[in-house]
C-alpha cells in the first residue's frame, strides 16, 4: 500500500470497505484504516468498566492480547463492584464505556434504572452463557428445573427469594421470564432481591436465597461448591439471546466518534480471536480468571466457555449454544429488535407504565452507523436487517414487529 493510499479520507475507506464487504474482509484495509489523520482517535486512554464475569472477556482480551494499539488507543480495564456502580460511573462520567447489561442501558436512558441520561449501545459483546441455579436445598425438596420448582412452590408455601444483578438487566428478566413460563409471577409469588454478581455464591452459601440468575462462572462455581445446581441455562429460554453490551453515554458516542469506532474494532477483533479455537479460549479462562478480573478458579471458567456442562445432579451435556463473543460476526451487530425486546418486558413486569416508542427508543441508543463503519473497517460482515426473528421457551416468536401487542399478550405480567 502506497503512500498516497495511506492519506485516505474515513469516507474513501467506508466507501471501498461497504463495495467490498460483500465479500468478507477488505485486504490491506485493517491497516490503513486508522493511518489517516481525521481518524485519529481523539482520545488515546478508554476507561472501560467491566464486572467479574466471564462475558467480559472480549474487553479484557483487546486490552491485554495489545490489540487495542493496532486502533491507536489503550484500553484501560476497570474493574467495578456491582451493576449500580457501573451505572453511576457511566453516567458522571468516571467511565468512558463499560461492559454492561443490555437492560441496564435501556433503563438508564428512560430513568427507570436510576438516574435519566441519554445512553448508546455500540456493539453486542456475547450472547447466551448465563443461567439459573437452584439451591441445593430445593433440589433435595425435588425442584430441579421450572415445572418441579412450581410444583414445590405449590405444595410448599413458604416465602422464595430469588436474586438477580440489576433491576431492569437481562438477568432480572431471564428469571422472571423463565418463572412466568411454568406459571409462577415473579411479582406475587416471590420475592425478588438483587445481588452483585460475584457475591452471588457467598449468598446462597448462607441460605439468603433459594436461587438466582447470574452470568457464568457463578452458575458453575455453586455446582463446584456443591451448594447449587444449574435448573436451566439461558440459552435454553432463548437460543443466541443479547447479552452484554459494549455500553457507554450518548454525549461519549456524539463527542469521540473515533474513539468509538476504535474500540468497536478492538473489541470484535478480541471476539474473533476467543472464538477461533480451544486453545484460545482455553488462555482466556486462564487470563480472566485472575484475581484482577473474575478472582476465581480457572476451573470455574474453562468447561462451560467450550459447551461442556453439568447440572449439579449428575448430568452432563455438549452445548453447541455456550457463550459466544464473535461467531462468525453474528454476536456483535446491536439489533434493534434486541433493545426492544427488554423494553417490552420493562413494561410487561411493570417498570415502564406506559408503552415506549419501542423502535424509536432503540434507533437512538444502539448505534448502528457507528457500528457498521467499525465493523466494515475490519472486514466482519454486517447482517441485511436491524430486526432478527427468535422463539423463546414458552413457544412465543419475538420479531419486533409489533412490540405492544407483544409486551400486552403475557398472561402473567406485573
Amino acid at each position: 500500500m502506497n503512500s498516497q493510499d495511506l492519506k485516505m479520507t474515513r469516507r474513501t475507506i467506508l466507501k471501498t470497505a461497504a463495495a467490498a464487504s460483500a465479500v468478507g474482509a477488505v485486504p490491506g484495509l485493517q491497516s490503513a484504516v486508522w493511518a489517516a489523520g481525521s481518524d485519529k482517535p481523539e482520545l488515546e486512554e478508554v476507561k472501560i468498566g467491566f464486572i467479574p464475569l466471564t462475558d467480559c472477556a472480549s474487553v479484557v482480551m483487546a486490552s491485554v492480547l495489545g490489540i487495542d494499539k493496532k486502533y491507536g488507543i489503550k484500553i484501560v480495564p476497570t474493574k467495578e463492584a456491582s451493576w449500580a456502580g457501573v451505572r453511576d460511573k457511566l453516567v458522571n462520567g468516571d467511565l468512558h464505556m463499560a461492559h454492561s447489561l443490555y437492560g441496564l442501558i435501556y433503563g438508564v436512558h428512560l430513568g427507570i434504572g436510576g438516574p435519566k441520561k441519554d445512553m448508546a449501545v455500540l456493539m453486542t459483546l456475547n450472547n447466551n452463557g448465563q443461567a439459573i441455579t437452584l439451591s441445593k436445598k430445593l433440589a433435595d425438596a425435588g425442584a430441579v428445573d421450572g415445572a418441579s420448582l412450581a410444583k414445590t412452590m405449590a405444595k410448599e408455601k413458604r416465602e422464595y427469594t430469588f436474586a438477580q444483578t440489576f433491576p431492569t438487566g437481562t438477568h432480572a428478566m431471564w428469571l422472571y421470564y423463565w418463572l412466568a413460563t411454568y406459571g409462577i409471577n415473579p411479582m406475587k409469588d416471590a420475592k425478588v432481591i438483587t445481588v452483585p454478581p460475584p457475591q452471588m455464591v457467598a449468598n446462597m452459601r448462607v441460605g439468603n436465597m433459594d436461587g438466582y440468575c447470574v452470568g457464568e462462572p457463578w452458575g458453575h462455581r455453586a455446582i463446584m461448591d456443591g451448594i447449587g445446581i444449574t435448573a436451566v441455562t439461558t440459552q435454553d429460554i432463548w437460543q443466541d439471546h443479547p447479552e452484554k453490551v459494549l455500553g457507554t453515554t450518548a454525549e461519549f458516542a456524539k463527542k469521540y466518534p473515533n474513539t468509538a469506532r476504535a474500540v468497536i474494532s478492538a473489541v470484535l477483533e478480541a471476539g474473533k480471536w476467543i472464538d477461533a479455537g480451544l486453545q484460545n479460549k482455553l488462555k482466556m479462562a486462564e487470563t480472566v480468571a485472575a484475581k484482577s478480573y473474575v478472582n476465581t478458579g480457572v476451573d470455574a471458567i474453562n468447561q462451560r466457555i467450550l459447551g461442556r456442562y453439568q447440572n449439579g445432579l449428575g448430568k452432563t451435556w455438549d452445548d453447541p449454544n455456550h457463550m459466544k463473543f464473535f461467531n462468525d460476526g453474528k454476536v456483535n451487530f446491536p439489533y434493534l429488535s434486541d433493545g426492544m425486546w427488554f423494553l417490552t418486558q420493562h413494561k410487561r413486569w411493570g417498570l415502564l407504565k406506559d408503552h415506549p416508542d419501542y423502535l424509536g427508543v432503540a434507533k437512538q441508543i444502539n448505534q448502528i452507523d457507528l457500528y457498521k463503519q467499525a465493523a466494515t473497517a475490519v472486514g466482519v460482515s454486517i447482517p441485511k436487517d436491524v430486526m432478527r426473528t427468535s422463539k423463546l421457551i414458552d413457544g412465543t416468536v419475538w420479531d419486533g414487529k409489533d412490540p405492544a401487542k407483544y409486551a400486552d399478550s403475557f398472561k402473567i405480567k406485573a
